[in-house]
């Protein structure tokens, strides 16, 4: 990340959940450099808060919530997101993607999630009824 005068450096951390066949994770930003024990000590306190009471829609986006409110952290979402652009090797396949930004205060939510499927390549496609 280039850094203009005067700005304070961002550090990032991540959060990963998989509790199930699903992957969940929450990226974290913040001007202070925690060590891995320091930021997992935040971590478990503010797991520990959360655990029996969240709204959210994972543990790891409570935790997120809680350490963005208690301890400076920004939860990077796509609340951030001003553009997103298209990338291929194809000139007429790079080009800026319509976005839908909602805040979180918003009540129009979108109708959708973004998941991550990590799959074994030696796995058979869906819907590949073709001998392996």
């Amino acid at each position: 990340m280039a850094l203009r005068d005067g700005d304070a450096p961002l550090f990032f951390y991540e959060l990963h959940e998989s509790d199930t066949d699903l992957f969940a994770d929450v990226l974290l930003a913040h001007e202070t450099e925690y060590d891995e024990a320091e930021f997992l000590e935040l971590v478990l306190e503010a797991r520990t808060r959360v655990l029996d009471s969240f709204t959210e829609d994972s543990l790891v986006e409570a935790v997120g919530a809680d350490l963005a409110a208690r301890a400076g952290f920004l939860v990077i979402d796509d609340t951030q997101l001003r553009v997103a652009v298209n990338v291929s090797a194809q000139d007429e396949g790079t080009f800026v993607s319509d976005l839908q930004v909602t805040s979180k205060a918003s009540s129009s939510a979108p109708d959708y999630r973004t998941l991550l499927v990590d799959v074994d390549p030696e796995d058979s496609l869906w819907g590949d009824d073709r001998p392996g």
